[in-house]
């Protein structure tokens, strides 16, 4: 029986690689967020370096997660024709956008002082964008069936 799913191009072992790849810039960026309020609050400089720390981390993890998710985009074209796919890609490009500005505010001002008000503005858009990124991502998987093998292959 074959798989009528669109799948992943870029897996390991049938395990597609993008979704593995994802909860790490996620991640790194809400908490981007929730340091620079905390910074906001206290003051306390160390929470606005480790802002930009946790920054930088989340653009190297998006750079890779990225690659494996244009491979699924570009090499797929039953995703290609999925709405949600385009959504979804343009909403995290225009995430990684918004962080590589951030980034550079804070490397070119320093780490304390690009927190209030543009690096708290941009982390927080980019958190609400997050929002519907994931949501669309979940589109993706359980509604369209993207990566997904219903093949049964074992005596599971």
């Amino acid at each position: 029986m074959a798989d009528l799913n669109p799948r992943s191009m870029a897996s390991i072992a049938g395990h597609p690689i993008h979704p593995m790849l994802i909860p790490f810039p996620v991640a790194f960026f809400i908490a981007t967020f929730a340091a620079d309020l905390v910074y906001l609050a206290n003051g306390e400089a160390g929470w606005a370096s480790g802002a930009m720390w946790l920054l930088g981390s989340g653009l190297v993890m998006a750079a890779l997660a990225a690659l494996a998710g244009f491979a699924d985009f570009l090499g797929e074209r039953r995703i290609r024709i999925i709405r949600a796919a385009w959504l979804h890609m343009i909403g995290n490009v225009l995430v990684v956008l918004l962080e590589l500005v951030n980034f550079y505010l804070r490397y070119t001002e320093g780490a304390a002082e690009a927190v209030a008000p543009a690096g708290v503005i941009l982390s927080g858009a980019v958190a609400v964008l997050l929002l519907f990124t994931g949501w669309k991502g979940w589109e993706l998987v359980y509604r369209h069936r993207v990566g997904v093998s219903d093949v049964h292959e074992g005596p599971d």
